[in-house]
């Protein structure tokens, strides 16, 4: 994750940069001047290109990643406003979980997604959950395509047209709906970022997810652990297991999708 940085001139750089960012959120919380407002979003900007870079991958080529780092701006203007250091919630996960719920608001807002594929991605839903009811595991392409009359090359390119509906991914699907708590896996990386109440109310949750990706298929797994765990790209991980980014987006909307089925039922 990218983090900018803040120097004084002499001792360690890191050390001064910590000390300076601590200052500076003194000061701004202490007066709430729009300029020292300004000089913390400044800061923080890397964080916003960071969370656009990993909502925009495997979204259609016309979705712009300027577009996208605008929306996520007043997440973060939205984040700096309402946080509170005095909770001890580590601010990158804070911020990460306005800025991604801003962009996602806004492509929302826009309905940018056809009613057609909209309605297929229900469809497609449904007869996953039947299957893995009916299976009691997650349900092969070749599986899935026989239940839809389809041939698997059609499911794997709907595959691809479906993550475009599945904007909001695993990281969303037990967090609270104001969006004000840590997301789900930023408590998984880094379980120092909260408080020991904060950790206590997520455990239930945690071991739910756990449970749930344990269950998946074994490339499906690998995927959700490099994507989520590890902060690899879509990309960076199709290049690990040596196919296309386009078959990992697949891979990743199916790993989603069992998820939430999986979820639904152990909830």
């Amino acid at each position: 994750m990218p983090e900018a940085t803040i120097h004084r001139i002499g001792g360690d750089p890191d050390e001064d940069a910590d000390a300076a960012l601590a200052d500076l959120w003194a000061q701004y919380v202490a007066d709430r001047s729009p300029a020292l407002r300004d000089r913390l979003i400044l800061h923080y900007a890397p964080l916003v290109k960071y969370v656009a870079g990993r909502v925009g991958s495997g979204l259609p080529a016309h979705v712009e990643h300027a577009d996208l780092v605008s929306y996520g701006t007043f997440g973060l203007i939205d984040a700096i406003t309402r946080y509170q250091p005095s909770r001890e919630v580590k601010f990158e996960s804070y911020a990460m979980s306005r800025i991604r719920g801003a962009i996602i608001d806004e492509l929302r807002s826009t309905d940018w997604i056809p009613r057609s594929v909209r309605m297929r991605a229900r469809q497609f839903e449904r007869t996953v959950a039947a299957l893995e009811s009916r299976l009691q595991r997650s349900p092969t392409d070749e599986e899935i395509a026989a239940e839809m009359d389809m041939d698997v090359e059609e499911v794997r390119k709907f595959l691809g047209q479906l993550s475009l509906v599945n904007v909001v991914a695993l990281d969303e699907l037990l967090t609270d709906d104001d969006g004000g708590a840590p997301r789900l896996v930023d408590t998984l990386q880094d379980a120092n970022a909260l408080d020991p109440q904060a950790v206590a109310e997520h455990g239930e949750s945690r071991q739910l997810l756990a449970r749930a990706v344990e269950q998946l298929p074994e490339r499906e797994k690998v995927v959700v652990s490099l994507y989520y765990f590890e902060g690899l790209t879509l990309a960076d991980i199709g290049r690990v297991l040596g196919v296309t980014e386009s078959r990992i987006c697949q891979l990743h909307t199916k790993a989603v999708l069992h998820l939430r089925t999986k979820l639904a039922d152990i909830a």
